[in-house]
């Protein structure tokens, strides 16, 4: 009897190894081309002559691409096949990455939605593959793979200022290179093996919205993905712009940032596991809200201890909470189908309420002048994560779709 292995059963340990580490390297690459953006951000500012609000948008332009994307890769997997499909994605991200270093504003931005539509369907791709294909391991899995796009956002954001004052064309060069690791993944996908390419059996893309639409479980964890991401953005496009504010230097702001990513590593590593141990996470969730909300209280009140503590802490949890808002993807869907539907629909309406957080957050700055209504703006969005994820945690499944 053949033992199960990810993805259309192809035979033998090395395709499950081969595409565990495709897996990997692609959850790599979905976030350095956000996260360099950041630490550069006062340079692109001054180069470009944007506003605050625009550079949100900047941040903002790849989660709206996840919002209007996320929704069709259901779609594009039953025509082009798994494989084709993210071979797509892969190179839209690279196309996007390179179009964005294009001296010009409008190429900025086109190249900013081009690579964000790449990441889209890698983003809702990677839970169901992860359901088909390591079913009895996917809290280790998600905890892997949420963990890897953790150290690509890290790694991206602590070189990315270093690296443009070394590398040919400054900041756009910074901003280029993550084509290369783009690429190193697109190679590594096509060499899976074709038994991988099978097309994943689904109904309709209308039947199977409506079908979960109706599902208030659905909603939470669609909702609780959408502001758990909101607060990350937010925290990934200006927390190096809030520390610079209160003084520190912008190389040291981009550390900040990377520190509050590699410790958002451990979070998304540890939470899925964690939770892959308990039938219900309601308790996984109030230790993480809470969490977040002492260290956003410590980041408002410049006296109220160092500032690396609470970078650190924000990142840990926002982490956390990114890693079980996949876990809940995974484990509340019954079959893959399913939770490419519900991972479909969560990545697409969570990122669409992700899409207003940088942009909203430039808004406050360039009206106020200063960063604490931007603080108090995530405390309450702790507050509605709360409500929703408490939902998202009870141990029930959404309906098959």
């Amino acid at each position: 009897m053949q033992s199960p292995v990810p993805v259309a059963h192809p035979p033998g340990r090395r395709s499950d190894l081969l595409l565990a580490a495709a897996l990997l390297l692609i959850a790599f690459n979905l976030r350095p081309a956000i996260a360099a953006v950041g630490p550069l951000a006062p340079v692109i500012r001054e180069a470009m002559g944007l506003s605050h609000s625009l550079l949100g948008l900047l941040t903002t332009l790849p989660l709206l691409a996840f919002g209007t994307v996320s929704m069709l890769a259901p779609v594009l997997t039953r025509r082009y096949g798994l494989q084709g499909t993210v071979t797509g994605a892969l190179v839209l991200l690279v196309l996007g990455v390179a179009v964005r270093s294009v001296p010009a504003v409008s190429a900025l931005f086109t190249g900013t939605f081009l690579f964000g539509a790449g990441i889209a369907l890698g983003n809702v791709l990677l839970p169901a593959l992860v359901k088909q294909g390591f079913s009895k391991k996917f809290g280790l899995m998600t905890g892997l793979y949420s963990g890897m796009m953790g150290v690509g956002a890290a790694l991206a954001a602590g070189i990315s200022v270093p690296l443009a004052g070394s590398l040919p064309w400054a900041w756009r060069g910074a901003l280029a290179i993550w084509a290369a690791p783009a690429l190193l993944a697109l190679v590594l996908w096509a060499l899976q093996p074709a038994s991988a390419d099978r097309r994943l059996a689904e109904p309709s893309a209308s039947t199977g919205a409506r079908s979960l639409s109706g599902s208030r479980l659905a909603w939470n964890v669609a909702l609780f993905m959408g502001l758990q991401s909101f607060a990350f953005y937010v925290v990934l496009a200006w927390l190096p712009a809030m520390l610079q504010h209160r003084g520190m230097a912008p190389e040291a702001a981009g550390w900040m940032l990377s520190l509050s990513q590699a410790s958002g590593i451990a979070g998304s590593l540890l939470v899925p596991l964690w939770a892959g141990k308990r039938q219900d996470q309601r308790g996984i969730m109030r230790w993480l809200v809470g969490l977040e909300a002492v260290a956003i209280l410590g980041l408002l009140f410049p006296g109220g201890g160092p500032e690396p503590l609470w970078v650190s802490l924000i990142g840990l949890v926002l982490g956390g909470s990114f890693g079980l808002a996949l876990y809940l993807i995974v484990v509340r869907a019954p079959d893959t189908r399913t939770a490419t539907r519900l991972s479909g629909m969560a990545q697409a309406i969570g990122y669409l309420v992700a899409a207003t957080g940088p942009l909203l957050a430039g808004a406050l700055f360039d009206l106020a002048g200063r960063w604490q209504p931007v603080f108090v703006l995530l405390l309450a969005v702790a507050a509605l994560k709360l409500y929703t994820g408490l939902g998202a945690a009870r141990p029930r499944m959404v309906p098959a779709a």
